[in-house]
């Protein structure tokens, strides 16, 4: 089957987490908490309101202060592999260029990962974006949904092969829409499960990833500083 490069919500992000040993339900954080009780996503929010500039998205993203000790903020890959899709039809249909930024298709947007703990192992990366209330829905709807139509296929990237399922969970109740899925990772023999939720608060996306127990930890608090003022 022929691979196809895909520019699928922060594919290559969740890739290099996996890669870099982000471990499974066993990770842990100072003050994490079970996750909120989920909802269906919704329909509401201010369409008529004016979209974040990147520079202002900048400004919320979470910081090693934010998180709190024992966590601190990865350098930007000035470049990343392309990554291909095999074995999901819906999710190759979405593709056609180079995932070179790891990002959804929405030109304002500003992003930040951190590395936890004393080996470094435990990751979690924020990702904020900025649109109107329309286009941010369908386009994330587009593409959470588009994952959970593929239990099982196959992530390459560069010249790495994960096997790879995808099973859609229930959000917490935040925002005017949720998404979360639970994705598990097996390549060299090694397994990672990497949870990534997604709020829409209006006329902006949180989208935060990593190891399941650091986004339940600080999904509330990157909601908080993205809608400040």
């Amino acid at each position: 089957m022929r691979r196809h490069t895909t520019t699928a919500l922060v594919l290559t992000t969740l890739v290099s987490l996996a890669l870099t040993g982000c471990s499974d339900d066993s990770s842990s954080s100072p003050g994490a908490s079970p996750a909120a009780a989920s909802s269906p996503r919704g329909t509401s929010g201010t369409t008529g309101a004016t979209p974040l500039s990147s520079a202002a998205l900048s400004t919320r993203l979470l910081t090693e202060q934010d998180l709190g000790e024992g966590y601190v903020r990865k350098a930007e890959r000035a470049q990343h592999d392309d990554v291909s899709v095999i074995g999901c039809p819906a999710l190759e249909k979405l593709g056609g260029d180079a995932a070179t930024g790891a990002s959804l298709d929405f030109p304002r947007k500003a992003k930040a990962a951190f590395t936890y703990g004393a080996d470094g192992t435990s990751e979690v990366s924020e990702e904020l974006y900025s649109d109107t209330a329309p286009k941010l829905s369908a386009g994330v709807g587009r593409i959470f949904d588009a994952m959970a139509s593929c239990p099982t296929y196959q992530v390459v990237s560069g010249t790495t092969a994960i096997d790879m399922t995808a099973q859609a969970t229930t959000a917490p109740k935040l925002g005017e829409e949720q998404w979360s899925q639970l994705l598990t990772y097996s390549t060299g023999g090694q397994r990672s499960v990497v949870k990534q939720t997604a709020i829409r608060t209006g006329t902006v996306v949180v989208i935060v990833a990593g190891s399941p127990a650091l986004v339940d930890a600080h999904l509330d608090k990157a909601l908080a500083k993205a809608q400040s003022r």
